[in-house]
């Protein structure tokens, strides 16, 4: 099978392996590169690096909307192109250049979390349960069939990070298991995808890290735990901007004003919420490095009397 493959971020790496262990990736596609860190200097895409890693010529469209781009992608001649977060919507008439369209694989179950952030969003909604589908794909945000599906539970204490480093394997897995029927030539039943249920996440802002003490402590917790390693939780801590990178809900009653000090200890900080209390375990000041509830208080000896 002669394969193109679309992606651009460290979650799609993995299936680029998948990929090329079962077939000839002829092409990559991803993002152009980048200004990045201090330096803002241009950086190649992780999906880049490992293409160039592996001798895989890469593309770096800005879109596919000129002629030129899309003769580019016929004249490879794929069999199949797999995309995964690539960053770039596909128009049909590239959808319909490889004999066997076009697979994605999206980190959910469709049709909840369609869209962008679908990692976070789950982690933030408070859901137990997450996975990856294999879709095939057509003009619609993420409306395509599955073809194959595989489910996963979700961590009590699980981070958006940690999360998605789980689901970048099972997608490789599943894109391999895919890539497998179908070079044995077996059919893979494309179900179309329920009506109900269908939810969209939405692309992470940082201004949503801000944490709003009035909210319940399960989903202040949620919101610590998704944003983690980014764009991470921020608040007012005893009059100071602290990131929060590591809490949990205390199931507590309490008639203190929302974003007091209950009580500081080396096992947390608890701050009041709406409803029950929010104890920060990791935290970072302007400037520092994350730190221990027991090592900020080091520095903020005003707080243990509280």
């Amino acid at each position: 099978m002669r394969i193109v493959f679309a992606g651009t971020p460290e979650f799609a790496v993995p299936c680029l392996r998948a990929a090329a262990n079962k077939a000839d990736v002829v092409a990559v596609y991803t993002q152009p590169d980048r200004p990045a860190g201090r330096g803002r200097g241009l950086t190649p895409s992780p999906v880049k690096l490992e293409a160039v890693k592996r001798g895989i010529p890469v593309h770096q469209p800005e879109s596919f909307r000129s002629a030129e781009s899309r003769a580019t992608l016929r004249a490879l001649e794929p069999d199949l192109m797999v995309v995964v977060a690539y960053g770039l919507i596909l128009p049909q008439s590239v959808l319909d250049i490889p004999e066997h369209g076009c697979w994605n694989v999206h980190a959910s179950l469709l049709p909840r979390w369609r869209g962008a952030a679908p990692i976070q969003r789950a982690i933030e909604a408070g859901d137990t349960q997450t996975g990856v589908c294999l879709m095939q794909m057509e003009k619609g945000l993420d409306t395509g069939p599955v073809l194959l599906a595989q489910a996963i539970d979700i961590g009590a204490e699980e981070t958006g990070g940690q999360l998605h480093d789980r689901l970048a394997e099972l997608g490789a897995q599943v894109l391999g298991d895919a890539l497998g029927l179908l070079r044995a030539t077996i059919q893979l039943p494309a179900q179309p995808q329920a009506v109900d249920g269908v939810t969209y996440a939405h692309k992470l802002d940082k201004a949503e890290a801000k944490l709003d003490w009035s909210q319940p402590a399960t989903r202040l917790v949620n919101k610590v735990r998704a944003f983690n390693p980014w764009p991470v939780a921020e608040a007012q801590l005893a009059g100071e901007r602290v990131r929060i990178h590591a809490a949990s809900a205390l199931d507590e009653a309490h008639t203190a004003a929302p974003g007091s000090v209950l009580r500081a200890s080396r096992e947390g900080i608890d701050i009041a919420c709406g409803i029950g209390a929010l104890r920060i375990r990791s935290l970072q000041r302007e400037g520092g490095k994350p730190v221990s509830a027991q090592d900020y208080l080091n520095a903020r000896r005003d707080l243990l009397g509280a």
